[in-house]
């Protein structure tokens, strides 16, 4: 019982960290340093989750089971987001599906070892991700767009729009959030491994 409850609690939070995650279309002059700070964080999620629930189970698919479990409470959780006027994309959720995919490939291309999991699974999922949420990005509604349409009267002091930080991370944030990612999703995979030997 505790297990599943874990995995729900970790879909959970990730579906959360996932919708906030969203609101970096907002602010235009941040928006690829928060795209690689909320890819990186997508991938762990991910990673750390969908690693418990494939070594519990032991069962090559389960990785990507759990990362239908974060799309549909993510399409639940945007459905009423979207219902109240805010500017959410449903073709926006399914990012972490071809992730996860990568994800199981490793574990059942290297039949069930754990080690090549947390390897080879984590820097797939690393580098993945990040390009996988770059699509993801060029799909939703033009950013300044949707900024005038929806104002933020609320938006605080330090968020306000300055003027462009052009060349930010050589232009390639992408290239940035999966390098990062790479490397510390091994160490998530590991941390998702882990807990399965509690």
């Amino acid at each position: 019982c505790t297990h599943y409850l874990f995995i729900v609690v970790v879909a959970v939070n990730s579906t959360l960290l996932t919708i906030n995650a969203g609101d970096y279309i907002f602010y235009t002059d941040w928006a690829w340093t928060s795209f690689v700070v909320f890819s990186i964080s997508q991938t762990l999620m991910l990673t750390a989750g969908a690693c418990y629930y494939l070594t519990f189970t032991g069962v090559p698919g389960t990785a990507t089971y759990y990362a239908l479990i974060m799309t549909v409470y993510t399409w639940i959780a945007k459905g009423a987001w979207f219902a109240l006027g805010y500017p959410y994309d449903f073709i926006v959720t399914p990012v972490w599906l071809p992730s996860a995919m990568l994800l199981d490939l490793a574990y059942w291309a290297t039949k069930k070892n754990k080690h090549s999991l947390i390897l080879f699974g984590g820097v797939l999922v690393g580098m993945s991700l990040p390009l996988f949420n770059m699509v993801n990005l060029i799909t939703v509604a033009d950013p300044l767009e949707t900024a005038f349409k929806y104002p933020r009267p609320t938006l605080p002091p330090y968020m306000t729009p300055i003027e462009p930080q052009v060349g930010k991370f050589y232009n390639s944030p992408v290239a940035l959030g999966a390098g990062a990612g790479a490397v510390l999703a091994c160490t998530f995979a590991a941390l998702g491994c882990k807990l399965t030997t509690w």
